[in-house]
């Protein structure tokens, strides 16, 4: 995969952004295991060497696919990478308490953890143009430097093509993965049932289509529904065999955590309750539905919005589902 017209000469501009942010001091970088932030872990071993350069992986217990938790460990093994590891799921617990808040998790959790390890030094980043740090943010910012800041994702693969990397995704998504907590889409109340609903679903479903030898490009679990009620809206894409799809729900149907599943194969209208700042923020609501939803979705959705009386919600919440006709 080659989008430009000479790759080399756009990967030596990185690499030389790198250097000049450096400035012949250590960097760090901010490391999940995906593919964005292995691509600026091999650009900052390019500019700098390994010895100068650190990967910090902030891991989130339950909600940290197994696959992601191996791809992070293999990677910086094979770069010969120093390796750091900060736990982050009681923090990030916390936050969800209060609804679906994936930048504020990035932000406190992911970077802010970082940002304490790394005191003084520069912090490297994966941000680009499929995320919103990539739409709204800056390439540097308060010590933080993203060097994919202005590429698109496909753009990103031919880059990483060119250097050589071999990535293997977790399977959750082809252009976006993260931790298993942004499929729960309502507060965190009780993680011994919500929580275990998110990751175990999820899990279940990525060993499935392991195990069926699927081709994915989309593959998880959204958690909705009432608080004392687990709805598990299972999203493939493309949509395997029915006898396929029986078998990925029926194991899905065994949690015990699970109220009721329905595989999406058809367009859906999800209810959604949120609190007044978000509901009256017509940005905020085009971007959970268009930014942070239909990618991850195997069949279009529309959001029908509803002002919530719960004060504790300081987000959003999925309440229920219908279908629609396009």
């Amino acid at each position: 995969m080659q989008i430009f017209s000479d790759t080399s000469v756009e990967v030596e501009g990185i690499i030389a952004r790198i250097r000049q942010i450096a400035r012949q001091k250590s960097i760090v970088v901010a490391f999940s295991g995906g593919l964005d932030s292995t691509v600026v872990l091999a650009l900052a071993k390019e500019a700098l060497g390994k010895e100068r350069v650190t990967a910090v992986n902030v891991d989130f217990g339950l909600f940290t696919y197994n696959r992601a938790r191996q791809n992070v460990s293999m990677i910086c093994e094979a770069m010969g990478i120093k390796l750091h590891k900060i736990a982050g799921i009681s923090r990030q617990m916390e936050i969800m308490q209060g609804g679906p808040d994936c930048n504020l998790c990035t932000r406190k959790i992911k970077l802010g953890l970082v940002r304490a390890y790394a005191g003084e030094q520069i912090i490297l980043t994966g941000s680009n143009q499929s995320d919103s740090w990539g739409k709204y943010g800056e390439a540097f910012t308060h010590g933080y430097y993203a060097p994919l800041f202005s590429y698109s994702k496909k753009e990103i693969k031919s880059i990483a093509a060119y250097l050589h990397i071999e990535h293997k995704g977790i399977g959750e998504n082809t252009s976006r993965e993260g931790c298993k907590l942004k499929h729960l889409l309502k507060p965190l109340i009780n993680p011994s049932f919500h929580g275990q609903a998110v990751s175990r679903a999820n899990e279940i479903l990525l060993e499935q289509i392991a195990r069926l030898k699927l081709k994915t490009e989309i593959a998880n679990v959204k958690i909705i529904g009432p608080l004392n009620k687990n709805i598990a809206l299972i999203n493939i894409f493309p949509l395997p065999k029915e006898n396929y799809r029986n078998e990925i729900s029926n194991n899905i149907a065994q949690i015990d955590q699970i109220d009721s599943y329905f595989i999406v194969d058809r367009p859906l209208e999800l209810i959604i309750k949120a609190n007044k700042g978000q509901f009256n923020n017509f940005h905020s609501r085009y971007w959970v539905e268009k930014g942070r939803l239909q990618p991850e979705f195997a069949a279009p959705i529309r959001l029908r919005w509803l002002l919530t009386t719960n004060h504790q919600l300081k987000t959003f919440q999925v309440v229920d589902y219908n279908y629609y006709e396009e």
